[in-house]
């Protein structure tokens, strides 16, 4: 869980600052946009090679898989969320007086908030599948490992087990933190339909 926990940490700060970053300035969107965009279509196994060869057999590659699994899709649900407030709102901010910061602030992120929360939910599954995937090729502790370790030893009830505690983990982070978040969201924007 730490190994998730970092990463995914640094997958937020590093998405949702490059998020804001390519919906702010149309250069960077012409220079590494369609970067981005291709990069998050690549499945997260594909950066463990490269992790290894970089970092060989360590703590870091497993951390950099993560971060390379999950930054991605919080980096393009934050863009698109952004880039999809209504100009209304900003036109509106900015002829009360709203400028840079305080327009980011109380104007534009609170109306993409939804779509970051999206991208936030995305990115928490796509770093538990990273983690996972790393540690089975990798041995280093973790869920992973036990998997790999039923699979070698042919150990059905092991691998079944393991798989019910990845999926149980899954659903307890997301009811208990996203389904919350999200719920309060909705009822803060006057959205849920309830």
């Amino acid at each position: 869980m730490r190994r998730l926990l970092v990463g995914y940490a640094l997958s937020l700060v590093g998405g949702i600052g490059l998020g804001l970053a390519l919906a702010r300035s149309q250069t960077l969107r012409d220079s590494i946009g369609t970067i981005v965009t291709g990069l998050q279509a690549l499945p997260s196994i594909c950066w463990l090679p490269m992790a290894l060869l970089w970092f060989g057999l360590s703590e870091t590659a497993i951390l950099f898989v993560v971060i390379a699994g999950s930054l991605l899709a919080i980096t393009v649900a934050t863009e698109a969320g952004v880039r999809n407030v209504p100009p209304l709102y900003t036109r509106a901010a900015r002829t009360m007086g709203a400028r840079g910061a305080t327009l980011y602030l109380r104007v534009i992120l609170p109306a993409a908030l939804p779509a970051i929360l999206s991208g936030m939910r995305l990115g928490w599954t796509f770093a538990w599948r990273s983690l996972m995937a790393g540690e089975l090729l990798f041995v280093s502790g973790g869920l992973g490992q036990l998997l790999a370790t039923g699979r070698e030893l042919g150990d059905m009830s092991r691998v079944m087990a393991v798989m019910v505690a990845i999926v149980t983990l899954g659903l307890i982070t997301e009811v208990l933190f996203f389904q919350r978040v999200e719920a309060r969201v909705r009822d803060l924007w006057g959205t849920d339909r309830s």
